[in-house]
């Protein structure tokens, strides 16, 4: 929730620290699956008053269910080719599936995969029936189908122009192959060689590449689908800025507009202070409003995991600012929202800093940040996307002997999209004022770490381990970490600042997601050589 001393020119008194409730209150050439680009928008309008009807006042702040993603559609497509015996020639290509009957069973056996892979996600998938591709008119007509993705069976088929046209489809394509699994498919022979290289040594083909290519693994398609399960669930998110766009550095508020919006097609709609502040008037106005908050604090601050450090106000005004919060977001139909400016603009308003409003939002399945700053938003949008968890935006330290802490006051809790870990409400740091957490991470957890640049052209990415949730004099939420790759080149390649955290490993997604999304460099320190 605070920017670096060295930005204190740019973020003039965030670190002032003041009283909230009495100083400050004075003062791919894939198109149809990437999407169109969503414009910038403003809160202002039919339904976008103060007038609105709180329908439910007593809606809770903590669903039971974490929120997911829309599940992602599986066009399966099998590819094949009979041929027909010609005497003293070669009549017929690799491959098992030489007659029908081998064919309705390999069929049988693709559903009974794909039924155990969708039953093993941890992510929604659908799955659509199954193609048959044996011809060019089935393949054009199989790529105009409404998948997400096709998983193409390459079993056979000599034309190469059958793939060439499902992979040109407009959708991500992953392909399996089939080795010691069986029945060998004759693509497992030439899909490099042909394909992908058109019997060249080089790789041309635009459309598809090694990295899409599966031979006989199924836990290998699963993590791709996961990827693009997440990728899907970020392109074109809608995000609320309250404030309006405010990135940290110049560099990022020059690059991270239209960063977001051009390559991940969000659509940014602002909402003005002055609209948050009409909106949390009336509902102060409202005895039911305002009672069915004083119950939600009272339960949130009754659980044996939630140890109140500050005044019991502090977090009734939290989760009033998080109610108006919420109904700006479902009447603009966004899932995201971002808080721009807390010092100054919006604590004089809310009488609290963001910071549990924030965590309380992401710990519902929303994805809500500090800064408005769209350097950093989209990787974590994409992460949490990925993993079905929080993904806690936090400031970064500077990398030695293997290690790194990272900090901020906006901390989620519910980091594994379940469970919830313990937590101090204290207050924000720099402000010493307000409602933040001071969560208690689990020690030995592994966590997927990126870290984008300012100039949105690169994340760095690697894996870590939480070896402690410390409490120096720094933002409320803490973690020492155990960096697991070579960290002296981290120190060497650092940049940016803000870094996005989530519990597992997701590297692999988050970087076979971001070539799918193009114009952007990944590099993963933890990967091994």
């Amino acid at each position: 929730m605070h920017a670096s001393q060295s930005d204190s020119a740019h973020s003039h008194a965030d670190h002032d620290h003041l009283c909230c409730h009495h100083a400050l209150a004075s003062g791919i050439s894939r198109r149809g699956f990437l999407g169109g680009l969503g414009a910038a928008a403003t809160l202002t309008g039919v339904g976008m008053t103060t007038s609105r009807a709180y329908a439910d006042p007593n809606k809770p702040i903590l669903e039971e269910n974490f929120r997911k993603g829309r599940p992602i559609r599986v066009k399966p497509v099998l590819v094949n080719q009979f041929f027909e015996r010609k005497e003293l020639t070669s009549w017929r290509m690799y491959g098992e599936l030489q007659t029908q009957a081998a064919v309705d069973k390999e069929i049988k056996r693709i559903e009974s995969e794909l039924k155990d892979l969708s039953s093993k996600a941890d992510f929604g998938i659908e799955l659509l029936p199954l193609a048959m591709v044996t011809s060019q008119s089935q393949a054009d007509e199989v790529s105009k189908c409404d998948g997400d993705v096709l998983l193409i069976y390459a079993a056979g088929g000599r034309p190469v122009e059958w793939l060439e046209t499902l992979v040109a489809s407009g959708k991500p394509s992953l392909m399996f192959l089939r080795h010691r699994s069986g029945p060998v498919y004759l693509w497992y022979e030439i899909a490099h060689f042909w394909l992908l290289r058109k019997k060249g040594d080089t790789v041309i083909e635009p459309n598809i590449g090694v990295d899409d290519i599966v031979v006989d693994n199924y836990d290998e398609i699963l993590w791709r689908l996961r990827a693009l399960y997440g990728l899907k669930n970020t392109l074109g998110t809608k995000i609320i800025a309250i404030g309006g766009p405010k990135a940290y550095t110049p560099l990022g508020q020059k690059a991270g507009p239209p960063h977001a919006k051009e390559l991940w097609k969000f659509e940014i709609i602002n909402a003005p202070y002055g609209e948050v502040d009409k909106r949390l008037k009336a509902a102060r106005k409202n005895s039911a409003v305002m009672n069915a908050v004083q119950q939600q604090a009272e339960a949130f601050l009754a659980r044996k995991d939630v140890f109140l450090k500050v005044e019991k106000q502090t977090v009734l005004d939290t989760f009033l600012t998080t109610k108006i919060f919420k109904e700006i977001m479902e009447e603009a139909g966004a899932t995201s929202i971002g808080v721009g400016d807390c010092m100054h603009h919006l604590i004089p308003i809310t009488r609290t800093p963001p910071c549990l409003v924030l965590s309380l939002l992401n710990d519902e399945g929303l994805t809500a940040y500090c800064h408005c700053d769209y350097t950093q938003t989209p990787a974590g949008i994409l992460l949490r996307q990925i993993s079905d968890k929080p993904s806690f935006l936090c400031n970064s330290h500077l990398p030695h002997e293997g290690l790194m802490t990272f900090a901020h006051c906006a901390a989620p809790r519910r980091m594994n999209g379940q469970d919830f870990e313990p937590a101090d409400i204290v207050h924000h740091y720099e402000s010493d004022c307000g409602a933040a957490t001071k969560v208690q991470y689990t020690q030995n957890q592994v966590v997927t770490v990126v870290i984008p640049n300012f100039g949105c052209t690169k994340w760095i990415g690697f894996r870590g381990t939480i070896i402690d949730s410390p409490s120096y004099a720094m933002c409320s939420s803490q973690i020492d970490m155990k960096i697991d790759g070579d960290w002296r080149k981290l120190l060497k390649d650092y940049h940016g600042f803000h870094t996005l955290i989530c519990y597992g490993d997701y590297l692999r997604e988050v970087g076979y997601a971001l070539k799918k999304v193009g114009s952007m460099e990944w590099e993963n320190i933890s990967e091994k050589a």
